[in-house]
């Protein structure tokens, strides 16, 4: 068993992740979602709050779309992130941004402080761009 497989193993035993047939239509499904988010994240006059709120759910719908293909549903959103380095071999500086970046979605969804730095809203389209690149790779389910 490989690495990948064995570690998806082990989070599924731990309640983490569950193991569920992947579906072509839902993966065609969740990319098409992020392409059309991501560019609606950096059109000119949106606030920068619903810029952020825009990349990172197209951000979290290729996650989940890597973690899909292999065959697995998370049980919690920031799963999706973690895994990044195991479904897409994303380097681990680009999925702890995003993981950083899902901690901010639930200061700004939950607590109503609004994610409003620019650099940062720039990074996360800039990193969701090369998810969307390695997602793309991944090509096909295999059944």
């Amino acid at each position: 068993m490989s690495s990948l497989q064995e570690r998806l193993k082990n989070l599924q035993k731990i309640g983490q992740i569950k193991a569920e047939p992947p579906d072509q239509a839902e993966f065609h499904g969740l990319v098409k979602s992020a392409k059309e988010k991501l560019p609606d994240a950096e059109k000119i006059g949106l606030s920068a709050g619903s810029s952020f709120l825009l990349a990172y759910r197209a951000a979290h719908s290729l996650s989940l779309a890597a973690l899909r293909w292999h065959g697995y549903r998370p049980s919690n959103r920031i799963v999706v992130f973690q895994l990044l380095g195991d479904t897409l071999s994303f380097p681990t500086s680009k999925w702890r941004f995003l993981e950083n970046c899902h901690h901010k979605r639930n200061v700004a969804e939950y607590e109503g402080d609004d994610v409003d730095d620019e650099s940062l809203i720039r990074e996360l389209i800039a990193v969701t761009k090369e998810l969307q690149t390695a997602v793309e790779a991944l090509g096909p389910i295999r059944v």
